[in-house]
């Protein structure tokens, strides 16, 4: 039950939901400026409605979401990976790491977006908490690698470490070949490639440092 959960995740939850119903209640148009979108020479383009990229995005469109079944995914996996993390972690880190993979996940997409628009291509926004919950997928496949979980499409069970490996390869794949557009696939492995750096911080393991060698695992930091 959402009130039984971990206090982070439960506000994230609850951040999430209502961002949903501003965005339901106030319209798509309302939220634009909190929605993430391409550095496009840093104006206003009457035009195609895009506003100029702002730094405050880089946090605010987590907490957008395109529909109710992105939404619903989204926060299923923010209960299913985040609150065994959080309780790992304690509050603080667990915060801390949602942020930077939201950070991380909105920087990588800022970059692609930025760089299609040069090419000529249209600015458009970009939503979703999916780059920060990537990110929890791949913490919770390497502090439970043997966890089995269940697959909602198709219900396949396998173990965790095995499912971060299948998703960033979709994703590194249909990133590349653009056979899913519409889709912010690489702020999906923005998302993954900052946890994991932050992971290895923690660590001490390079590229910050230390032999190489596997550290403890994190356990609870209040």
């Amino acid at each position: 039950m959402p009130f039984n959960l971990p206090r982070i995740t439960q506000a994230l939850l609850i951040a999430n939901l209502l961002g949903f119903a501003l965005q339901y209640f106030l319209g798509n148009e309302a939220m634009l400026s909190l929605m993430l979108w391409p550095w496009a020479d840093g104006v206003y383009d009457p035009a195609t409605s895009a506003p100029a990229f702002m730094p405050w995005q880089l946090l605010s469109y987590a907490f957008l979401h395109g529909g109710f079944m992105h939404l619903a995914f989204n926060m299923l996996a923010l209960v299913m990976f985040g609150a065994p993390l959080e309780y790992t972690w304690g509050q603080r880190r667990f915060l801390t790491y949602y942020t930077v993979c939201v950070l991380g996940a909105g920087l990588c997409q800022l970059l692609v977006g930025s760089y299609a628009v040069a090419q000529g291509g249209d600015p458009y926004p970009t939503i979703g908490a999916s780059g920060g919950v990537f990110g929890l997928l791949l913490a919770y496949g390497m502090l439970f690698p043997n966890q089995r979980v269940m697959l909602l499409f198709p219900p396949i069970p396998m173990k965790a470490r095995t499912l971060v490996i299948v998703y960033g390869l979709f994703e590194l794949g249909v990133g590349i070949t653009g056979l899913q557009p519409g889709v912010a696939h690489f702020a999906h492995l923005g998302g993954m490639l900052f946890g994991w750096l932050l992971i290895r911080h923690w660590r001490g393991q390079p590229p910050f440092g230390g032999s190489g060698r596997k550290g403890p695992r994190i356990r609870i930091v209040r």
